[in-house]
């Protein structure tokens, strides 16, 4: 049988990887936190300023959307969703939440492409301040680990 060790993360390596990011420019000070610090682990991982492409999109319902038509070029071997939901005093934030989180997973399951989730969901201001740049570096983390994931599962 084999198996991993469990209880380590695998060196993460990006050369070679191309990656897709959308951010989504709704509360954009912190979209643009996100993407600063993901953009700079991409590159501190390897991951070369040419083989990432970075779009931007309104707000977190067109995430998917943007995930999709980059997933249908089959050009990528991870994409990475960015973006700030904040609590508001309607239903709405539940609404926006649940469907752009079913959406970027949807585009993920029907292409078989790692998608990292960095659309934060979150009660306040603050709150998104302060997982901003731990979020934004784990997304680009997780989008080279499943990356190379699945090229050894295939």
């Amino acid at each position: 049988m084999q198996h991993a060790d469990l209880g380590t993360a695998p060196a993460l390596d990006g050369r070679d990887l191309r990656i897709g990011v959308v951010q989504a420019r709704f509360n954009a000070e912190i979209t643009n936190a996100l993407a600063q610090a993901c953009l700079a682990e991409l590159r501190a991982l390897g991951v070369g300023d040419d083989d990432v492409r970075h779009v931007s999109v309104p707000g977190a319902l067109e995430v998917a959307l943007a995930l999709k038509a980059l997933a249908d070029t089959d050009d990528y071997d991870a994409l990475i969703a960015l973006g700030c939901i904040i609590r508001g005093e309607t239903y709405h934030f539940e609404l926006v939440a649940n469907e752009s989180g079913a959406g970027i997973t949807r585009v993920g399951l029907d292409h078989m492409l790692p998608i990292a989730n960095a659309v934060l969901t979150v009660e306040n201001t603050e709150q998104a301040w302060a997982r901003a740049a731990d979020k934004g570096r784990d997304a680009a983390r997780v989008a080279v680990e499943m990356a190379q994931l699945m090229e050894a599962l295939s």
